[in-house]
């Protein structure tokens, strides 16, 4: 399948239930790149426009680019006549914007999805000289019980997309990182973004994933039924605590 299909009729899940970012992530960015106000930060892979919105918030200009007509349709219902929003119908490989435009350049949730080296190709296209590339991924705490017992899950009720659960932050090889940031530097902070959910966004959360199903496929109702079942086993008083970090890779391409 089309990378940019993936996630055609998700885009309502993905905006209810995926997470924003940690407060100390954005202060990171913006700090690390001087950005003044009104800066200009390009959106790649924008999705929903999660990360999109919290960036205008601190008074930046986004432009936003997202392929899948699903997920810019949801952004653009919900950012649409934000000051300094705007979103493009483009790709990682080839933006549409013109050269050295932006101040920061931000991938979230979805470097995985792209060519590396295309990538990086337009990334040096678009960016003013010395600006950054901020690679970031909401990954689980990998040592966590629950975390371990949803990997098994997703291999028994989706093996055919085995691969893909894997993929993400916590897959992505150091050396496809040294390729990519310019003379292999670059500096990795993580910022703690734990989660406190009720059984219907710890459902819509997981369903939101591109590699799980949705209503009226065959694994759907399996599916459901076991995360009830993690649920009522590890959530106290209602509520389960998904123990998260927002992880970026920062430097120059």
């Amino acid at each position: 399948m089309d990378n940019t299909a993936k996630f055609t009729g998700k885009a309502g899940v993905y905006a209810k239930y995926r997470p924003s970012y940690p407060d100390a992530l954005l202060d990171y960015l913006i700090a690390a790149g001087n950005l003044p106000e009104h800066a200009l930060v390009t959106d790649i892979g924008a999705g929903t426009g999660k990360l999109s919105e919290q960036l205008l918030a601190r008074k930046l200009h986004v432009t936003a680019v997202e392929p899948n007509d699903d997920m810019r349709g949801e952004a653009r219902a919900r950012l649409d006549g934000r000051p300094g929003f705007r979103i493009l119908n483009g790709t990682a490989e080839h933006t549409g914007l013109p050269d050295g435009a932006a101040d920061l350049v931000t991938a979230a949730q979805a470097f995985h999805w792209f060519d590396p080296a295309t990538f990086k190709t337009e990334c040096r296209r678009i960016l003013k000289p010395d600006a950054n590339v901020a690679l970031i991924w909401n990954t689980r705490d990998k040592e966590n019980e629950l975390n371990h017992e949803m990997r098994a899950l997703f291999r028994e009720l989706h093996p055919e997309s085995a691969e893909t659960a894997r993929m993400g932050a916590d897959h992505t090889p150091p050396s496809v990182l040294e390729t990519f940031f310019e003379n292999g530097k670059f500096e990795t902070r993580e910022f703690p973004n734990d989660r406190a959910l009720t059984l219907e966004v710890f459902i819509g959360f997981n369903l939101s994933k591109s590699y799980f199903p949705q209503k009226g496929d065959a694994a759907y109702g399996a599916f459901v039924e076991k995360l009830n079942n993690l649920f009522d086993k590890y959530s106290r008083n209602g509520m389960l605590t998904l123990h998260e970090v927002a992880r970026c890779h920062l430097g120059q391409v």
